[in-house]
């Protein structure tokens, strides 16, 4: 009996190679992958049968027999490929050529990529969540396209925008143009990127206009691994955190007092979630992925190479931790309109 996490895979990223990617018959599929972890298996099995049923020859090329013949073996497939090709990364943690930065090289060929990273620390009791994250929705509902556009409509125009929770709330004056992460790369240079996907982030224009207290749940801790507790609250001051509520975790304050020896904790990366396949209650374990999840997150730290800010020097900067808001019982406004919420359905006005 086929395994139905490969269907699913398959039918995902089918949608991802036509809808998103847009791949056309004469580019060439370049597929690397490595052995080391299930969920790996999974969708190198999922491209194998989905690039099949497109009836589109693709080369796959196991990076850790690869990787024996050197890394020059690696960089000249790469370099072998014409523009608009497409590259898929499919790896268990993360494949390293020393410095060598593999998506930067590859965007700079001017090459379509799919990235999927640090696969092993997603549990087997989630790979389901995992393989549904990467439907593409906009597919079914435009929900990408229609949540997004509202994000992005509203904030740019903003003069405040005010996150109310029941006894906290923080306002940030004029925020920065959004990005946004929905796999439409209509227009843009960069075709492709890290899935899942499903994200519209922006920041704090002047970082001395936010100013409040927030209700955090989750946060990436020293492994890169994503940890839960019950809501706890951190004040903001000009950006910066400068203190917390009495049931904040040891393990947050170590981690915000690492940042400290090195950098300010600021307060940069607002964002929003939009994809619907993940949940609290069966969360993923890449922070990578798992931002990705419907609701608002912020990072702490200097690091957000994304927005240039005077006084901020990107490569000098070394924490981006993703700080994950509890929303329950949450209003948000722009210029004091309610802007659509999340909750465990999805939008709501």
């Amino acid at each position: 009996m086929p395994n139905p996490l490969i269907l699913t895979a398959t039918t995902n990223i089918q949608d991802i190679l036509t809808s998103s990617l847009k791949i056309e018959p004469q580019q060439k599929v370049l597929v690397i992958f490595d052995k080391n972890y299930e969920l790996t298996n999974i969708l190198t099995e999922g491209y194998r049968t989905a690039l099949s049923n497109l009836n589109h020859e693709a080369q796959f090329l196991d990076f850790d027999e690869l990787i024996t013949e050197g890394k020059e073996a690696i960089i000249a497939r790469f370099n072998a490929l014409s523009p608009r090709d497409v590259v898929v990364l499919i790896q268990s943690s993360n494949f390293r050529l020393d410095d060598f930065r593999i998506r930067l090289h590859l965007f700079s060929r001017q090459l379509k990529v799919i990235e999927h990273m640090h696969l092993y620390r997603n549990k087997p009791e989630v790979f389901d969540v995992y393989i549904n994250s990467l439907k593409y929705d906009a597919v079914e509902q435009n929900w990408y396209q229609i949540k997004a556009s509202q994000l992005t409509n509203q904030l740019p125009l903003a003069s405040e925008l005010n996150i109310q929770f029941q006894d906290a709330s923080l306002t940030v004056n004029q925020l920065e143009v959004p990005k946004i992460n929905i796999g439409d790369y209509t227009g843009m240079d960069n075709i492709g990127g890290t899935f899942p996907i499903g994200e519209v982030f922006t920041e704090a224009n002047d970082f001395e206009t936010m100013n409040g207290s927030i209700y955090i749940y989750a946060f990436a801790n020293r492994e890169f691994n994503i940890s839960y507790y019950e809501p706890f609250r951190l004040d903001i001051t000009n950006g910066i955190v400068t203190g917390y509520g009495d049931n904040t975790p040891a393990e947050f304050i170590d981690v915000l007092e690492l940042i400290k020896t090195y950098e300010r904790p600021l307060i940069r990366e607002i964002g929003f979630g939009l994809n619907r396949a993940m949940s609290k209650d069966r969360p993923l374990g890449d922070i990578t992925a798992f931002e990705r999840i419907l609701g608002m997150h912020m990072s702490l730290g200097e690091k957000h190479s994304v927005y240039k800010k005077p006084g901020i020097t990107v490569h000098k900067t070394k924490f981006h931790v993703d700080l994950f808001l509890s929303l329950d019982h949450v209003s948000i406004s722009v210029d004091g309109k309610h802007i659509q919420l999340m909750d465990a359905h999805g939008y709501i006005d």
